[in-house]
């Protein structure tokens, strides 16, 4: 009889063309966790880091077990806020006046203040000192006409008197702004109240400057119209606290 031969068994081969999109799906769903991680607290150290990340997941540059923490656990999220509270107040050129600063700030407007004595104009200038520096507050009656955007000619003495005591070294920088009332205004000069504020900040700013002892280069002018009171509209001696030019005088920070 003749043998039977037999049959050899083939091993059957098995289909691994899955794992490529299994990696894929792997790689994904870390840049997805990632960016849940990363978003959950806004730190600018991380973000970079999570930059860096992502061009080496998506040019290959590391497998999913490679991957590093974006998380410095030597640099908390507090000290990183700081830092960067810190860059803010750099880049803004803005910062809180020293001590020695607001001493200045007060010694000035104690100066403003025997000149208001000594006039006797209690009743229509005033100082205070807030957070943006030295405000040195004039009724617009002071300097100008009902509807007017222009000094007049009695009242240019007091606008030199006030040139005077602006004269600091160094220069300071100088904000004048004017202010309305909310009754509105429409003339052949001007056809807002923001117009008539703007023309106020801009005459009264340039009679200062007729002293030429201040730097032009430390002063700008503004006009709020009536869209910053500091009195109710509704009755008239509000209106008129509202109807006011306003000098401030910067403090020096660091």
């Amino acid at each position: 009889m003749a043998k039977r031969k037999k049959q050899k068994r083939h091993e059957e081969h098995v289909d691994e063309s899955w794992l490529v999109p299994y990696a894929d799906i792997l790689t994904l769903l870390l840049a997805l966790f990632i960016v849940l991680f990363a978003t959950s607290s806004v730190d600018a150290n991380k973000f970079k880091q999570l930059s860096t990340v992502f061009n080496q997941i998506f040019n290959g540059g590391t497998g999913v077990m490679d991957y590093q923490s974006p998380v410095n656990n030597n640099n908390p999220s507090n000290t990183n806020k700081k830092e960067m509270d810190q860059s803010v107040n750099q880049e803004s050129g803005k910062g809180i006046p020293g001590k020695e600063e607001e001493q200045e700030l007060a010694e000035i407007q104690r100066k403003v203040n025997q000149y208001i004595q000594k006039k006797q104009l209690t009743n229509k200038l005033a100082t205070s000192l807030t957070e943006e520096g030295l405000l040195v507050t004039i009724r617009d009656n002071v300097l100008f006409g009902s509807g007017s955007a222009d000094v007049r000619e009695e009242d240019r003495k007091i606008s030199r008197d006030i040139s005077e005591l602006l004269v600091m070294n160094p220069p300071r920088s100088i904000i004048i702004s004017g202010h309305t009332d909310n009754i509105p205004i429409q003339t052949s000069q001007y056809d807002s109240n923001w117009d008539l504020s703007v023309m106020r900040a801009v005459n009264f700013m340039k009679m200062l400057l007729e002293n030429e002892k201040l730097n032009p280069e430390s002063f700008s002018a503004k006009g709020y119209g009536e869209f910053k009171p500091v009195a109710s509209n509704k009755t008239d001696k509000g209106r008129a606290k509202n109807r006011r030019v306003e000098i401030l005088i910067m403090p020096r920070v660091n």
